[in-house]
């Protein structure tokens, strides 16, 4: 069978974040998703497969990490799509039936594609101790982002504190179930984005992860009332770094971003 190396929310290749894909006629069982994950080694790898016309959704998805299955993926998703895309696969948008619901990836005119994804519920919490200490910065404020993301969002002081963040990875494991959302107000709009972040995922076996789509259904909203605008642009400021375009629709949130692939080769096993 076909597998894929694609580098999602980015326009080049060597960036953004990279996601195996593979098409498939039907789930094969778990021990053998998670041993190809495994092996691929990327933060995702999503496999799906095709479903019969007439129902809510067009293909099966899911995703796992080199450790285990994932609840929500949008790098992925946005992987997956492209793929289908430009293979001929599939024609339009695309329903992906998910652990986390129906999920739709339109193809937009200049390439890119729209992730149509659940809005992660905010809950502000007190700011955990010993996070301070595990992240490397004093977090001024600190959000639950909800069981689809399982992740513990927090806003540190500026863009340069974002970029100078050398967490202890193991510490802060004991703070989500899956991980630490860090982010800031962008310096200077004008470089082309809003705010910036990055994610450290260790209970899920990514220290940190290249550029998150899921991470994005807790920003864009958290973004979104204190700037004061549904349509912001986020960068996830990784060493491979990666822009994602969102745009806040109440309980949905769109995600944006081009895809390239990298790698096309063929699974022997």
């Amino acid at each position: 069978m076909r597998i894929r190396i694609v580098d999602a929310f980015t326009d080049r290749p060597f960036a953004g974040n990279p996601a195996g894909v593979l098409l498939l006629d039907a789930f094969p069982d778990d021990t053998w998703l998670q041993n190809v994950a495994l092996e691929v080694n990327h933060a995702e790898t999503a496999f799906a497969h095709p479903l019969p016309e007439g129902g809510e959704a067009d293909w099966a998805l899911r995703w796992f990490t080199p450790a285990t299955e994932v609840a929500m993926c949008g790098h992925a998703t946005l992987a997956t799509a492209h793929v289908l895309h430009t293979t001929g696969a599939h024609e339009g948008p695309v329903r992906f039936a998910t652990r986390s619901g129906v999920l739709v990836a339109a193809p937009g005119e200049d390439g890119s594609v729209t992730l149509d994804f659940p809005t992660a519920p905010l809950t502000p919490v007190d700011i955990p101790e010993g996070v301070a200490d595990a992240l490397g910065a004093a977090p001024r404020a600190a959000c639950d982002t909800g069981p689809h993301v399982g992740d513990l969002l927090v806003e540190v002081a500026d863009e340069k504190t974002v970029h100078a963040l050398r967490p202890d990875l193991k510490a802060l494991g004991a703070h989500s179930a899956r991980g630490i959302i860090a982010t800031a107000r962008a310096e200077d709009p004008a470089r082309g984005y809003d705010f910036v972040s990055r994610c450290f995922f260790p209970n899920v076996g990514i220290d940190e992860d290249p550029v998150t789509g899921s991470a994005h259904t807790a920003l864009a909203p958290y973004w979104a009332e204190r700037l004061g605008a549904t349509r912001l642009t986020g960068l996830q400021a990784s060493s491979r770094s990666g822009l994602v375009r969102t745009e806040v629709r109440g309980e949905r949130t769109l995600l944006s971003g081009r895809a390239v692939t990298v790698i096309e080769g063929e699974l022997l096993v």
